[in-house]
């Protein structure tokens, strides 16, 4: 299975976690998809009173120069750990 359709895996069954992830492993399930989905961060940060993009934003921004692949297979091993 290429490391593609490994990553569309794991995007499916994240929705199907046994439990809810605590809200800094979901930012860094947020972040590693969109790095591994679209690259480096774009587009203007959110503003001050935006808290939940803002973190989003931040997190996924965090990651600036991770290549995709990276991000992917980080993604791919973040959602087997949380699977159980």
């Amino acid at each position: 299975m290429s490391l593609q359709e490994q990553f569309a895996q794991a995007q499916a069954e994240s929705k199907n976690l046994p439990e809810r992830p605590d809200n800094m492993t979901l930012l860094k399930i947020y972040a590693l998809y969109k790095q591994g989905a679209s690259g480096d961060a774009t587009g203007e940060r959110p503003g001050m009173t935006d808290f939940v993009n803002r973190a989003k934003f931040d997190a996924w921004a965090a990651l600036k120069g991770t290549s995709q692949e990276d991000a992917m297979q980080q993604y791919i091993d973040l959602i087997e750990e949380l699977k159980g």
